[in-house]
């Protein structure tokens, strides 16, 4: 079981203006991969590094990124197979170089505008980790699949019960680390296993980890969602083998 100590040991007590690394994994996201960096673009944070990886997308996705969107960003970095997410976001992760780092989703479903929420504990030198929640506070939730409510609890339940962390969201998108937090951390999994793989690791260090409420606009499948029960399944698997295992 984890403990925590109740300040940081990662940088200064307070780091205003802190550079913002995005890692926006994709893959086959030609509908939305426009609109989600217009967005991140717009998002209140002055200083950001936009690092999108593409992972073998077969849609168009590509030729979007390479004839418009390249330009917009920083880096684009692209895979010669489809690896999978947590894949995607061990080469975004090692690319960074921004103060902190956050997980952004190609499609439409989180916020950007939401960044300087996320943020604040860590420039406040309060947090090391956070972690943006889909059930906690009363920001707008679309109304999607009642299953996939229920499964994210268990999930997160079950993990809270190996690392002794109170989260209420470990399967949310939307997680910011120190660079130098997430970059010491050796990711395993190449697919969806990455948010309890992830949550195990951090919880197994000595950082401090918040948890802020946040929007969610959640799509259907038929709006593109991929996330399926066979991923609910390595998500158990991953659960016991980082916390019991590594």
């Amino acid at each position: 079981m984890a403990s925590f100590p109740e300040t940081s040991e990662y940088g200064p007590a307070s780091q205003p203006g802190m550079k913002l690394s995005i890692v926006i994994p994709c893959y086959n996201e030609a509908k939305t991969i426009r609109q989600i960096v217009e967005r991140v673009k717009a998002a209140p944070v002055a200083d950001k590094e936009i690092i999108i990886v593409d992972d073998y997308s077969r849609d168009g996705t590509r030729d979007l990124l390479r004839t418009q969107i390249a330009p917009l960003v920083d880096k684009v970095i692209y895979h010669d197979i489809n690896r999978g997410k947590g894949a995607a976001l061990r080469t975004g992760f090692a690319a960074a170089t921004g103060d902190v780092v956050i997980v952004q989703d190609a499609d439409l479903e989180y916020d950007p505008q939401e960044y300087p929420l996320l943020m604040e504990p860590l420039e406040q030198g309060k947090a090391d980790v956070v972690f943006g929640s889909r059930f906690q506070g009363g920001r707008p939730h679309r109304v999607v699949y009642f299953w996939h409510m229920v499964g994210n609890r268990f999930l997160t339940l079950l993990s809270n019960m190996f690392t002794n962390l109170n989260l209420t969201d470990m399967e949310t998108c939307y997680k910011l680390f120190r660079r130098e937090v997430v970059q010491k951390i050796n990711i395993e999994e190449d697919r969806f296993g990455f948010e309890p793989e992830i949550t195990a690791k951090v919880a197994k260090l000595r950082v401090v980890i918040y948890e802020v409420g946040i929007s969610y606009y959640g799509r259907t499948y038929e709006e593109g969602k991929k996330i399926g029960w066979r991923d609910g399944f390595r998500a158990l698997y991953a659960i016991v083998k980082y916390n019991l295992f590594r």
